[in-house]
């Protein structure tokens, strides 16, 4: 199966950042999310990356106006009908997802790829939701993914080869490069990161080091190009927090127990990046 169209549902930063990725590669986009200001602000996003890589001669103008002209925004679901594979890049919350899914389950046709871009929910639980479980499929990109060439593809139990195979193939037109893995929870990257990352909030919480000091001290003797309370920063503090919730309640396993100070700051609203502070301010 050749994917000339992809749907992407969710307009937001990994949304338009696969938006980019697909439209840049020569793919045709159809980008929906609730609201046209949701979807505007997301071709807005991309727009600004374009200029950055005209700036620096990675991209002439006339191949930025071609690119955009490649994204199709919408606020209905049904103009996801076109689509050789649909992309959830949704909130990462299982309700949700499942909601989205069963929707957009409905509306396309039998021979339509389902993909979430989910960082730990269950690929094998998201496909039961549907009615297509043989053409369902985990595609998790990187943050930020115009530039990150990974891709975990990840198969649930009841995923085809041909949906493997066709996936993996976009994925290599993408430019990326794909590594497989099974259905379990974080799947492999993350599985490895997160629980990193909740260490590093153990480490700052003892006061055993600064942040700065904790951050220099992965990058300078692990050769991580960013610290992991940084990198916390530009995920989310939510997210990593969901994604550790995830890890304990499936393993049931205390070693991914949160560090209550990443909950006291998700509470606090104090989120990373996004909300203007988080371990940093920003």
């Amino acid at each position: 199966m050749s994917i000339t169209t992809v749907g992407i549902i969710g307009a937001g930063t990994m949304g338009n950042g696969i938006a980019q990725a697909c439209a840049v590669s020569g793919i045709q986009v159809v980008m929906v999310d609730i609201s046209e200001a949701a979807v505007q602000k997301g071709v807005a996003t991309v727009a600004g990356s374009l200029d950055r890589l005209i700036k620096k001669d990675k991209m002439t103008a006339a191949d930025k106006d071609a690119a955009l002209a490649r994204i199709q925004t919408s606020t209905d679901y049904a103009a996801l009908q076109s689509a050789h594979i649909v992309i959830e890049a949704a909130t990462e919350n299982y309700e949700l997802k499942v909601k989205i899914l069963k929707q957009v389950d409905a509306l396309v046709g039998p021979e339509v790829i389902l993909a979430s871009n989910t960082s730990s929910i269950s690929i094998t639980q998201l496909a039961a939701a549907t009615q297509r479980a043989d053409r369902f499929i985990g595609m998790h990109f990187f943050n930020p993914v115009p530039m990150m060439a990974l891709v975990e593809i990840i198969r649930g139990l009841q995923t085809s080869d041909a949906t493997h195979d066709a996936v993996k193939a976009l994925a290599l037109a993408l430019g990326k490069s794909p590594i497989t893995v099974k259905n379990a929870p974080g799947f492999v990257v993350n599985r490895i990161l997160v629980p990193m990352i909740n260490e590093a909030f153990f480490v700052l919480a003892e006061g055993l080091a600064t942040a700065e000091d904790i951050d220099a001290g992965m990058k300078l003797g692990c050769n991580q190009p960013i610290g992991p309370l940084a990198l916390a920063d530009m995920i989310g503090l939510d997210v990593c927090l969901a994604v550790m919730e995830v890890y304990l309640k499936e393993y049931g396993d205390s070693k991914y127990r949160p560090c209550p100070l990443l909950k006291e700051m998700v509470v606090a609203g104090r989120l990373g990046r996004k909300t203007g502070q988080g371990v940093y301010r920003y």
